[in-house]
């Protein structure tokens, strides 16, 4: 079975796969601890600071991470998007 899931604003698609538009790809190493360092550029891209929480999820055979937001930043982040949705004639 395959597993869909939507895709982001910034992203393409390509041949049914996800790539992500960035500029430049950047490679980190793994230290003898299994920490990585996340790029200076992407931290100030995606506003993470020291001790702030990321989700790590196992997509495939890659490892993304989500930062954690508290819900009241989360507050007006969908403000002014349109609702209205086509909807069948029976379900009005």
């Amino acid at each position: 079975m395959r597993h869909t899931r939507p895709v982001p604003f910034n992203a393409i698609m390509i041949d049914c796969n996800i790539v992500k538009r960035q500029d430049t790809m950047t490679v980190v190493k793994v230290s003898p601890k299994y920490q990585v360092v996340i790029p200076q550029k992407i931290r100030e891209s995606l506003g993470i600071e020291p001790g702030q929480r990321v989700q790590a999820l196992q997509y495939m055979d890659r490892i993304e991470f989500i930062p954690v937001k508290p819900a009241k930043a989360m507050r007006g982040f969908l403000k002014g998007i349109d609702t209205s949705v086509p909807r069948d004639g029976d379900r009005i």
